[in-house]
Order: C-alpha cells, then sequence, then structure tokens
C-alpha cells in the first residue's frame, strides 16, 4: 500500500474511560482525527451505503432516525440519533451483545473532526484480558479506510478491507502501532502501566493473527471491523 499509515495513526487521538448505563458498569473507547474535507462530504461518507461500502463493509436497512441498519458479515442495530452533518447515535449489535456508539462531526480551521465513542458492557474474562483495544484498533483500521477513501473516493476499497491483510508485514505494522497506542491510552486511564501493555499486546497478537481468537476468552468482541 502507497499510504504513510504512520503519519494517519499520528493524527489520531484516543482516550479510554469508564461508565454506567442502565445500571451496568461500561468501557468508553473514543477515538477521532481531523480530515481535510468539509462536514457535509464527511457526512455522505458516514451515511451513504454506496460510499460506506467502498471503505467499510455494504450496509442494508433504514438510514433514518428510528431505521435499522446491518453491515454484511458484522453489527447492526438502531439508529437512535441522526442530526445532520453534526451527530449520529446507533446501538451497535454483535454476536448476541449490546454496546452504543456516538459519532460526532465538528467544523475545525482546518476541516473537520470526528469522534467516535464507542461504549460496551464490561465483560469479566474479557474486557481484562484484551482492554480498550479490543474495540479501539478495530476502529482504527475504520479510521485508516476512512482516510483512504477521503483521499481517492472514486478508489478501490482500502487493502485493510482484504481479511489477509493484517497478517501481512504491513499490517503487521500497522495494528501492532495502534495496539500499542490503545495500551498507551488505557495506562492513561488509571490502568497500571505493566497490565495496560499485556493487554495491548494480548490484542496485537488476536488482530495479526499471532494469537486465539477472542472467542477463546469469555465473550465476544464488540470491535469496528
Amino acid at each position: 500500500m502507497a499510504f504513510p499509515f504512520e503519519e494517519h495513526l499520528l493524527h489520531m487521538d484516543r482516550r479510554v474511560s469508564s461508565g454506567t448505563r442502565d445500571g451496568m458498569e461500561t468501557a468508553v473507547v473514543v477515538v477521532g482525527r481531523t480530515y481535510a474535507t468539509d462536514a457535509l462530504d464527511l457526512w455522505r461518507a458516514l451515511t451513504t451505503p454506496e460510499r460506506l461500502s467502498r471503505w467499510f463493509l455494504p450496509v442494508s436497512g433504514d438510514l433514518r432516525l428510528g431505521g435499522r441498519y446491518q453491515f454484511e458479515g458484522n453489527a447492526g442495530g438502531t439508529i437512535q440519533a441522526c442530526v445532520e452533518p453534526e451527530l449520529i447515535e446507533a446501538t451497535w449489535e454483535f454476536g448476541g451483545g449490546v454496546s452504543w456508539l456516538t459519532l460526532r462531526l465538528v467544523p475545525q480551521v482546518d476541516g473537520t473532526r470526528l469522534e467516535l465513542e464507542h461504549e460496551a458492557p464490561l465483560m469479566p474474562g474479557f474486557s481484562d484480558v484484551y482492554g480498550p483495544g479490543a474495540v479501539g484498533v478495530g476502529w482504527d483500521g475504520g479510521f485508516l479506510g476512512l482516510t483512504l477513501h477521503l483521499a481517492d473516493p472514486g478508489g478501490a476499497k482500502p487493502p485493510e478491507a482484504d481479511p489477509e491483510w493484517p497478517m501481512s508485514a504491513e499490517g503487521k505494522a500497522f495494528y501492532g502501532t495502534a495496539a500499542v497506542a490503545w495500551g498507551e491510552a488505557d495506562a492513561a486511564a488509571g490502568t497500571p502501566v505493566d497490565q495496560a501493555r499485556a493487554r495491548a499486546e494480548t490484542t496485537r497478537k488476536f488482530y495479526t493473527g499471532d494469537g486465539p481468537g477472542m472467542g477463546a476468552a469469555e465473550g465476544e468482541p464488540t470491535a469496528g471491523e
């Protein structure tokens, strides 16, 4: 891939926190970056089925407030808020579990910032093994695909959409760097450094095929792609 993904990763920022929803403890990951485009173009890249299929996955359903959507081979859910071109809130239903997404588009001097928040219930035997990178690294891949799409909207699907790419030297480098970054965010949120690094390494091994699947731990992942 003739693309400096290291530079893309430098533009990303990541935060980790905890919360509660309906009496349940939750883990919250927030990932964002600014794209050199206007809010309406970014909104259309996020909400137009034809454009979504170029950089993420084919999607079906009713993409409007109250509608249900389904990404091919991945998550589906219900759209709970939709304010063009500013805000999307939706459930993210995958593997029998439900979590919650919030996407915010904020105009900046140099483009539009996209911020994605993913809140999921804590799952003993899974959350403590993989940490926030379990979902965060997946969303890093999604942001990479969006970056490539915005740079060339008519281009082919990004290489990260190829299931073999994470096992390539380039893919391993990308996901390894992303996993380390999520380990740093985990530690910044208060997790002991050694534990945060161990969880990040377990997540890296999963995404690059160097370790067991996440199903080996209790629960199932609710990651991006």
